[in-house]
């Protein structure tokens, strides 16, 4: 259906069309510019469901890939070698989904959406808001599609500059201090996925031609150039007369390393968490949603894409390590949730120990394990957003979250309440919702290989039970402390999304199939590639 389309730069910049008109209205048109912006994130919503319909879940190859020249850059080559005619570096705009990224692509359009939505209680420079959510949108979308190193860093760094002002405009009173440190954070990683990039397209980014007068090399951040000449083709560039570098053993575990570092902070893995902490605290709760639903996958993703499937063996020799960092972030995130007052922090402490189910079901390092880290994750994003889709409702009428002064809401606002009981069943893992699916098949994946660590690491499922219906009965049932306060349930505004976001969990939970589906030639391919690397290795 799309294959003659550039359907994914069509979803990637449509939301550009809005900042685009949001520009020729008056800040102070507060109805239009709702308009436009809740708008403007439909049309890649609309786009990216028919894109996800017309996906071929039984290939595991790229596909819609468009694929362009963008940027060329002679260097001089004379001081490398008299065999080397010519040296440039290749920046390509190459886009491209599989079914490890088409449901990202997805979750991304769709809560956007609902995030645009839950927008409804900002209160100033509303055109200015819209403005930088439709560009951080446009940058996800890109950091999901982009199938070039180089490309991906630009639309990773792309998120970093509107969320930094839409922390520290629109947030809580401690806001400037909560975008300060994010920026840090993720500036940080990403310095050092910058440097790991470097030395992967200078040592495997190459492709060659000979003519008459020597070698014309070239370098680039193509996925697929790399990934050949990692596993097909290791030693071409060595073998060329005084090459200047070569990918040695002890560097692939040095860049591991570093992918492992970079990711881990956006993920985040403990102790790497403290910035995510202030975000979900501070952050306006339309724009936690979108950090909590979408930007920590971005570190998850980021880790199975260039660490794992780039590096293999050494993600394998580190396996009880990724293992025993899944159980602390399960453990840590769940004890510190219990003690919470602040249903925000209990929120963040749980995003916390569910990434660590993540780093679980990618430390099986088989299909059911991975299948689960994916699974998991979009799972996550779906709940997160509408609890904290349900934390912006809830503050709108008390204006509090601290759990001491909340209690008995279903009473005032049985809607609501009933919602928010349904999504913390949904995050505790109760059956029949996605949550239950995604930690089943990650524990079942690491269960073949570390039954010890599996069993220690399912304790937190207990704690998120125990942490979860705390809070959540707390608030919703409990003695009535707002009963002289009249309050409206939910609008048609806020119902919405909270309906639409309810169906999706249902939907995975009830019928896991449709994600699977989409995942599993893909995921097994991937486990296949792994295996095959290891198998080669062990029989050096």
């Amino acid at each position: 259906m799309f294959s003659d389309w550039p359907i994914l730069s069509l979803i990637a910049f449509s939301p550009l069309l809005g900042v685009l008109v949001l520009l020729f209205l008056k800040k102070d048109n507060g109805r239009w510019i709702k308009i436009v912006g809740v708008s403007a994130t439909i049309i890649p919503l609309v786009l990216s469901a028919l894109l996800y319909a017309d996906f071929n879940a039984a290939s595991s190859a790229s596909q819609f890939v468009e694929k362009y020249d963008w940027l060329n850059i002679p260097l001089s080559a004379a001081q490398i070698s008299e065999d080397i005619t010519s040296f440039t570096i290749s920046f390509q705009y190459h886009f491209a989904v599989d079914g490890l990224s088409m449901p990202f692509v997805f979750l991304t359009a769709l809560i956007a959406t609902m995030a645009a939505l839950g927008s409804v209680y900002i209160k100033k420079r509303w055109k200015l808001y819209y403005i930088l959510f439709l560009i951080l949108e446009t940058g996800m979308f890109g950091v999901f599609m982009a199938h070039d190193v180089f490309l991906f860093f630009l639309f990773f760094e792309a998120v970093l500059v509107p969320m930094f002002f839409l922390v520290g405009i629109w947030g809580y009173l401690d806001r400037e201090k909560a975008a300060i440190k994010f920026l840090l954070y993720n500036g940080l990683g990403s310095a050092i996925m910058l440097l790991a990039f470097l030395i992967l397209v200078t040592t495997a980014g190459f492709s060659e031609a000979q003519n008459a007068s020597g070698f014309s090399i070239v370098f680039s951040g193509n996925l697929d150039t790399i990934m050949n000449n990692l596993f097909h083709n290791p030693d071409a560039y060595v073998n060329i007369k005084e090459a200047p570098f070569h990918l040695t053993a002890g560097l692939k575990t040095t860049l591991f390393a570093m992918f492992l570092v970079a990711f881990g902070i956006k993920l985040p893995i403990f102790p790497f968490h403290t910035w995510m902490l202030k975000v979900h605290q501070e952050a306006p709760p339309s724009i936690v949603m979108i950090h909590s639903g979408i930007l920590l996958k971005m570190g998850a993703y980021g880790l199975i894409r260039f660490g794992i499937l780039i590096f293999p063996e050494q993600a394998k020799d580190w396996a009880v390590a990724l293992a025993i960092l899944g159980v602390i972030n399960i453990l840590y995130g769940a004890v510190l949730a219990f003690v919470q007052t602040d249903f925000k922090l209990l929120l963040a402490y749980s995003s916390i120990s569910h990434m660590g189910i993540v780093l679980l079901g990618i430390a099986a390092f088989n299909t059911t394990g991975l299948n689960g880290a994916v699974f998991q994750m979009v799972s996550h994003g779906l709940i997160s957003a509408l609890l904290f889709l349900l934390v912006g409702a809830i503050y709108e009428r008390t204006k509090t979250t601290d759990l001491d002064q909340l209690g008995g809401l279903a009473a005032n606002v049985p809607f609501i309440g009933g919602i928010l009981l349904t999504a913390g069943m949904a995050s505790l893992g109760l059956p029949g919702l996605s949550g239950f699916v995604g930690e089943f098949l990650s524990f079942l994946g690491l269960f073949d290989s570390m039954k010890w660590i599996t069993v220690v690491g399912a304790l937190g499922i207990i704690f998120a039970a125990v942490y979860m219906l705390r809070g959540v009965l707390g608030i919703t049932f409990g003695p009535n402390k707002f009963k002289e306060v009249v309050m409206r349930d939910a609008r048609l505004i806020e119902a919405v999304p909270m309906i639409i976001l309810v169906a999706f969990i249902l939907l995975l939970g009830l019928y896991p199939g449709i994600l699977n589906h989409t995942l599993d030639h893909t995921v097994t391919g991937f486990d296949q590639h792994i295996q095959s690397i290891l198998t080669a290795k062990a029989g050096e």
